[in-house]
């Protein structure tokens, strides 16, 4: 049987595309597999093999009798959206129940991932709001956290700005904590907030890789030590980042005020 690609509208194209979007959208390793190999076998796909990594997946399958093939060696990990894996996994749920035809499978999953992101203003007030109730959170007067609301706001609209470009994940990270501590320093200086630690920890919660290192744990547990140590390393990087960003300007602030305290 020779290899061929597997058609569009195919079980097997089906199950490449869903696995796809799963992995663009920030899904863990065995559920993207998961997903994969109970879309196959709904469908009576005869032969079924996948391996998927954390931005790449190798699949082949026998269907009617054919074998097909299909390499994707870099799938490029975008912002997460739960909104897309939420729906592709109601969708699998409903394949594997048998009520849906490859065909409408095909369709509802194109809606699925046409579904946009949240609107940048939303993320803007989100970001705000999120950077104050943390500063708050953590110990930081009412000040602090209404100065870390401002300095959420404007690493959002960076952000946002960033989006656009092509700047590399780590760049924009340093960048990004910089910003926000320069932020912080300035708000500080002119006698907004108490406490500029509380208000820097406030602002920088965006920027924490939260979700990648639970990702990553949760490789762990499924096996997938591969993966979780790739997406481990990912944010342990990103901290880094974050980290070198922020000690730089809170450094140089130190040296122009000598040794102001921060606290």
């Amino acid at each position: 049987m020779a290899d061929q690609p597997a058609p569009a509208e195919s079980a097997a194209g089906l199950s490449f595309q869903m696995g796809e979007a799963l992995l663009r959208n920030g899904a863990e390793i065995f559920r993207v597999q998961e997903t994969m190999e109970r879309v196959a076998h709904a469908y009576g796909i005869e032969e079924y093999n996948v391996y998927v990594l954390s931005n790449a997946i190798f699949a082949n399958a026998v269907e009617n009798g054919r074998r097909v093939e299909t390499k994707l060696k870099f799938i490029p990990g975008s912002s997460i959206h739960f909104g897309r894996i939420a729906g592709i996994n109601q969708l699998s749920r409903e394949i594997e129940g048998g009520s849906v035809s490859i065909p409408e499978a095909c369709e509802r999953l194109h809606a699925i991932v046409d579904i946009p992101y949240t609107h940048p203003a939303a993320l803007v007030l989100a970001c705000g709001v999120g950077s104050a109730c943390f500063s708050y959170l953590f110990g930081g007067s009412v000040f602090d956290a209404l100065a870390a609301l401002l300095c959420g706001f404007v690493l959002q609209i960076f952000l946002n700005v960033i989006d656009r470009g092509t700047a590399l994940k780590f760049i924009t990270n340093l960048a990004a904590s910089a910003l926000v501590a320069f932020c912080a320093v300035a708000l500080f200086s002119l006698g907004l907030g108490d406490s500029l630690d509380k208000i820097i920890i406030g602002s920088i919660i965006r920027l924490v890789p939260g979700v990648a290192l639970t990702t990553s744990i949760r490789d762990f547990l499924n096996g997938d030590y591969l993966s979780g140590t790739i997406r481990m390393i990912d944010a342990f990087l990103i901290g880094g980042c974050i980290a070198i960003g922020v000690g730089a300007v809170v450094m140089l602030y130190l040296n122009i005020a000598g040794g102001a305290p921060i606290l």
